[in-house]
């Protein structure tokens, strides 16, 4: 496949939320159980699928995240059919591995470079918990961007992430933050605005503003808008910045629109329909 040393700047990605007045992210998470009778059972129904919903969806869209979890499970054809969509994407598009990976230094070299290399994502989403020797290695490439884990949408977030932290800072005074708020606060020092994101879940809406006094000029990632809940109002009122800041991905709710012949038809309409509200945000 064609390799490329290059991602998006992000001044590029600005200026595609301008021309396009979207700050969507089409997340093409493809379940091949959920993929249209009429596709199933054909040898390359992923790619077939994923290349209509791209043709129908890339110019009200800026991004495209690939769970790579749907195309691992599938064995080597699996991670040929994500090789085919992240090549069929226009380079115009910003292309987000949703991998969640890091891990001791070494192997983390080995993962960046797995997705950075030898394939042509712009980004990668990895995991904090095990500190900055596991993030570094995803942030010393040059004109890719690292995604971490701040605070996401599923319901285990408390278990972890809301956990109160309380530090002593030296006998001084006491400080009490959440452990998402450490996460955010330390690692916004790791990079920049330039290589570093955020994923936040759509349904912590109440923590936007609370997270944009943290890292003030970082584009986030927000997954869970559509079937998750989260509202699109609440996100774009608090968490957009002077550069948009935004990356709102939809999976479920555009893809799997419809399970007919007519599903990429379907799923224009509705990416339409999120463009369009965000269109109004960006110049309310």
């Amino acid at each position: 496949m064609q390799q490329s040393n290059l991602s998006m700047h992000r001044n590029t990605l600005i200026q595609q939320i301008k021309e396009k007045q979207s700050y969507l992210c089409v997340g093409l998470d493809t379940d091949i159980t959920k993929l249209p009778k009429h596709l199933q059972g054909k040898p390359d129904a992923v790619v077939e699928f994923n290349k209509a919903i791209i043709d129908a969806t890339k110019d009200l869209c800026v991004s495209y995240k690939i769970n790579t979890a749907f195309y691992e499970s599938q064995g080597s054809k699996g991670w040929q059919a994500m090789e085919e969509t992240v090549d069929y994407i226009p380079a115009t598009h910003f292309k987000i591995a949703d991998a969640k990976r890091a891990d001791i230094g070494n192997t983390s070299s080995q993962y960046a470079k797995a997705f950075f290399e030898t394939m042509t994502f712009d980004a990668v989403t990895v995991a904090p918990y095990m500190g900055e020797d596991s993030i570094r290695p995803f942030l010393e490439h040059d004109n890719k961007w690292t995604i971490v884990l701040g605070l996401t949408s599923n319901k285990g977030a408390a278990d972890f992430e809301m956990l109160k932290l309380v530090s002593d800072n030296n006998n001084a005074h006491l400080r009490s933050e959440f452990l998402y708020e450490h996460v955010l606060r330390t690692i916004s020092g790791w990079g920049n605005p330039n290589n570093l994101m955020f994923v936040v879940g759509a349904t912590q809406a109440t923590e936007f503003e609370n997270i944009r006094n943290i890292i003030p000029e970082n584009f986030l990632l927000v997954p869970g808008v559509g079937f998750q809940g989260g509202s699109l109002e609440d996100i774009s009122k608090h968490a957009l910045n002077k550069d948009c800041g935004l990356l709102v991905n939809a999976s479920r709710a555009i893809i799997f629109a419809s399970d007919g012949e007519d599903f990429a038809e379907e799923a224009r309409e509705i990416a339409l329909q999120y463009q369009t509200e965000m269109k109004g945000y960006l110049n309310g």
